[in-house]
C-alpha cells in the first residue's frame, strides 16, 4: 500500500528490499527477507536484514573517513533537522565548485544535489559506474562555505572511476564536521526550499546511519 504524504510531502528515502543497489566494493550484497510469514503459515511475519551501514539512504559520520571523528551516536540532532535547499545540477559530468558558485551557498545550509542519477542510480537493476559525482573542487568549495550538511541522490559522493575522489571528498567534507546524506530520492523533487526531517538508527558510535529522510514545504 502507498503511503500518502500530506501535500507538498516528499519522502526521499530509497525502500530497503532485496535487490537494492549497493556498491561493488561492499563485502556482499544486502540480504532482506521474510524469515516467517502468516501469510505462509507462519505464527508471525518477521523479516531478516543483513547489510553494511551504507546501504539505501543513508548518513554518513566523520568517522567513515576521519579517525577518531564524531559518530552516529554524537551527531546533533539539528544537523539533519531543518531548512534544507534542493538545488538542480546541469552538468551532467559531475557537481563543479563553478556551477555551485551560481547559487550562493550560505554558511551553515543543508544542500541537496538533485542530478541526472534521479531515479535511474538507485531504482536500476544493478550498478551503473556512469553517474554524476561531486567534483573535488566543488568539494573544498562547501568546506570551505562551512555548510552543515551535503546531500546526493547516489549511493555515494565519489566516483568509482577515481577512487582518490572518493576519499578526498569524503575526506575534505567530513573532515570539516559536513555529515553527508547519500542515496536521496530527488527525481520527484523540484528545486526549492524545504524542511528536512531525517533520523539515522542509533548506531552506538556509527561510521554511518540508514535513514528515513522527508522534505516537506516550508
Amino acid at each position: 500500500m502507498a503511503v500518502k504524504n500530506p501535500k507538498g510531502w516528499y519522502d526521499i528515502t530509497v525502500p530497503l528490499k532485496q535487490g537494492i543497489i549497493y556498491f561493488p566494493t561492499d563485502p556482499f550484497p544486502p540480504k532482506i527477507y521474510r524469515y516467517h510469514d502468516r501469510e505462509l503459515g507462519a505464527k508471525v511475519t518477521m523479516s531478516v536484514i543483513d547489510m553494511i551501514s551504507h546501504t539505501g539512504t543513508h548518513i554518513d559520520s566523520p568517522l567513515h573517513f576521519i579517525p577518531g571523528g564524531s559518530t552516529i551516536s554524537d551527531m546533533p540532532l539539528d544537523i539533519t533537522i531543518g531548512p534544507a535547499r534542493v538545488i538542480e545540477i546541469k552538468d551532467k559530468e559531475s557537481i563543479k565548485a563553478k556551477e555551485l558558485k551560481q547559487h550562493n551557498i550560505k554558511k551553515g545550509e543543508r544542500v541537496l544535489f538533485k542530478t541526472r542519477n534521479s531515479p535511474k542510480g538507485y531504482e536500476g537493476e544493478k550498478f551503473d559506474e556512469d553517474y554524476c559525482y561531486l567534483d573535488d573542487d566543488a568539494a573544498d568549495y562547501l568546506a570551505k562555505v562551512g555548510v552543515k550538511l551535503v546531500g546526493i541522490d547516489f549511493i555515494t559522493i565519489g566516483t568509482i572511476k577515481r577512487p582518490e575522489n572518493i576519499n578526498h571528498t569524503h575526506t575534505v567534507l567530513l573532515g570539516a564536521g559536513i555529515y553527508v546524506l547519500e542515496d536521496c530520492a530527488l527525481d520527484k523533487v523540484p528545486p526549492g526550499e524545504y524542511e528536512l526531517l531525517c533520523l539515522p538508527l542509533l548506531m552506538y558510535k556509527g561510521d554511518a546511519g540508514p535513514c528515513r529522510a522527508i522534505l516537506k514545504p516550508l
